[in-house]
């Protein structure tokens, strides 16, 4: 059984307005949820942390397989209408929330698209923090054409430009996802790793 669904991300249509993007369900299997949540690392800090800082069990390096698969890049690619052939990927994860989290940001410009797979089985539905939504400008949080609570399975993702906004209330709690870089080449990887790799290393010395 393979733990990401193809098929449906590409019967899913992308939204253009405000920029390219695409919500879908499920793009992780529900039946996967129990596996997946057995062995994704203990994160007990906030941020970003590197997939070479932690320690993953068999089903979530599955899954980083099949997400980094060349199938899965050309149904991005053919998605977004952008080619990545060639192009190097990057993995990080989050386990924290803080309430610093989810400032109106966009991605940086080495990033060419962010996929963002959220793993957190036992969301609450009512709860208005950590909804990522997906935003008309860089001013205004309220002013959003989508917004994706962070239930397991559910993909957010989008191309990486100058207009691509987006951010969240405050929410402090556990709030696990793995994020997808297709990044513009092997010097943009280094960047990151070298970058989280320091911030990890100085979490490590700060109290959960």
């Amino acid at each position: 059984m393979t733990l990401i669904d193809i098929a449906g991300f590409r019967a899913t249509p992308a939204a253009h307005d405000p920029f390219p993007f695409l919500v879908m369900e499920n793009f992780v299997r529900p039946e996967a949820a129990a596996a997946v949540t057995r062995d994704f690392p203990v994160i007990d800090k906030g941020g970003s942390f590197d997939l070479s800082t932690v320690s993953v069990g068999p089903a979530v390096q599955d899954l980083i397989d099949e997400l980094n698969s060349d199938a899965l890049r050309d149904a991005f690619a053919a998605k977004f209408g952008i080619d990545l052939a060639g192009r190097p990927t990057t993995f990080t994860l989050r386990g924290m929330s803080r309430e610093k989290d989810g400032r109106i940001h966009t991605d940086s410009k080495t990033k060419l698209i962010t996929a963002l797979i959220y793993l957190n089985p036992d969301w609450e539905p009512a709860a208005e923090g950590g909804r990522l939504r997906m935003l008309r400008s860089s001013s205004d949080l309220e002013d959003y054409v989508a917004e994706v609570p962070p239930s397991f399975g559910t993909l957010v993702a989008f191309k990486c430009q100058d207009n691509a906004w987006h951010g969240h209330k405050p929410f402090i709690g556990q709030r696990r996802s793995i994020q997808l870089n297709w990044v513009v080449d092997e010097s943009a990887v280094t960047a990151s790793r070298g970058r989280h790799r320091l911030s990890a290393f100085f979490k490590k010395l700060l109290p959960a």
